[in-house]
């Protein structure tokens, strides 16, 4: 499993890089995990109902893009090893364990991705704004950034051609190309400020500014009412966020594809304004490390980016093919859940009162994910009462759902469809 963690936007602005002057690159190429390069026609798309589309039209004609200015990079944090929690076992509760992330061993991954404004210059659709995610050439990200790139593609082409009717919760690929020095240029359509701002980009502001206008303006801060518009505002912000977000995983799932890279930083937003959440619309990106849950895939076996995922199935006692699905679908619900903790109490709090690897450690490891404990330590700490306030909407659904999504036992976490459904997300209580 490998999260996408954001880095800070670079200062340097990159502005018309020189791309396709001479250079004869309209073929995608793509290496596989042996080496090989592969062209974009090579992958075999056929897989279940979901045909290949020559509709799809994608652009690889380096020459029909402008690229634009650096947005910024990020990396990945590559999870080397887990151990799950075990059903049916009463853990205790020791203080020692804040601050020891003990189910995880996490190291950082060798590969760096750039993010580019830029926009098509040629053709019907030109003047459509892109954002290009490139991927280093072997020299610099090795075999494994090649895979990822070759990975996100295929995903990608497969999603797109599955139906008639493409889902707006997931960043649409519009085509790309591959540079002399080997680098893999994505091209994803970007609407308004779509591919500038994540969800980690928004917590972030909102914490920020709930500080500032506690710093500013405290009488207003403390107002009932003032402060009352201003939470109601974030929670319907953050409901409409989550109903994106599953929206896009029931896509996947319905396809038979996991995510395994779900996190704050992997989905793009087209605007941060709380008063614009009827127009907010969530999209789920980086999918370089996409698995197929085919039965046909599975039988064949793990490939070089899922071995880590099917090694964990069969700790937590998957063998055979059914259980092996249903664990890998269990394990996008449980990154889900963590992304719902987060984007629940994150833009609720004020800034330094809580991060995303803080309230890791206090749902998995000091409170073993028992939620109603860790709502009974949350309540003690005026700092974090609007956040739980949020998950008590309807007698405690925020609860209920997130304790569902982080069952310690993969059998019991319900699926996607059963989260978009539930009422908590469905804004009912609103």
């Amino acid at each position: 499993m490998l999260t996408a963690v954001a880095m800070e936007p670079l200062n340097s602005i990159s502005r018309g890089l020189s791309l396709g002057l001479g250079l004869r690159l309209g073929e995608m190429n793509f290496r596989g995990g042996n080496g090989v390069a592969l062209p974009a026609s090579s992958f075999k798309l056929g897989r279940g109902k979901c045909k290949w589309k020559a509709s799809l039209n994608l652009i690889t004609n380096p020459e029909s893009f402008q690229v634009g200015p650096l947005i910024g990079s990020y990396g990945f944090f590559n999870v080397t090893s887990y151990s799950g929690f075990e059903s049916g076992v009463d853990y205790g509760y020791v203080a020692d364990d804040m601050g020891k992330l003990k189910t995880q061993d996490v190291g950082e991954g060798g590969v760096n991705i750039r993010l580019y404004e830029g926009r098509i210059t040629q053709g019907s659709m030109r003047g459509t704004r892109v954002l290009f995610k490139v991927y280093p050439g072997q020299r610099a990200g090795g075999a494994e950034a090649d895979m990822m790139a070759a990975n996100e593609l295929s995903t990608h082409i497969f999603l797109q051609s599955c139906s008639d009717e493409t889902c707006q919760n997931l960043l649409m690929l519009l085509g790309g190309f591959e540079t002399k020095t080997g680098e893999q240029w994505l091209a994803f359509r970007c609407e308004s400020y779509d591919g500038k701002y994540t969800a980690a980009d928004y917590a972030k502001i909102s914490s920020e500014k709930l500080t500032k206008n506690k710093a500013l303006d405290p009488q207003s801060f403390w107002n009932p009412f003032e402060q009352g518009q201003t939470f109601k505002r974030k929670r319907l912000f953050v409901i409409k966020m989550l109903q994106g977000i599953f929206s896009g995983l029931v896509y996947m799932h319905a396809h038979d594809r996991l995510h395994q890279s779900l996190g704050p930083a992997s989905v793009v937003l087209n605007t941060i304004s709380e008063r614009e959440a009827p127009y907010l619309v969530a999209r789920l990106r980086d999918l370089a490390f996409s698995v197929d849950i085919s039965y046909s895939s599975i039988e064949k076996g793990p490939g070089a980016l899922s071995e880590g995922l099917w090694r964990r199935a069969i700790t937590a006692g998957a063998y055979n093919p059914m259980e092996k699905r249903n664990f890998g679908i269990a394990d996008d619900i449980y990154e889900a859940g963590l992304l719902f903790a987060y984007l629940a109490f994150i833009p609720f709090c004020e800034t330094g009162i809580m991060d995303s690897l803080s309230l890791q450690r206090l749902v998995e490891n000091t409170f073993q994910l028992d939620l109603e404990a860790v709502r009974e330590y949350c309540l003690a700490d005026d700092r974090l009462i609007e956040a739980v306030k949020f998950l008590d909407l309807g007698d405690g659904a925020g609860w209920e759902l997130l304790q569902a999504m982080l069952n310690p036992d993969y059998r019991k976490r319900p699926v996607a469809t059963a989260v978009q459904s539930h009422r908590f997300v469905t804004g009912v209580l609103l």
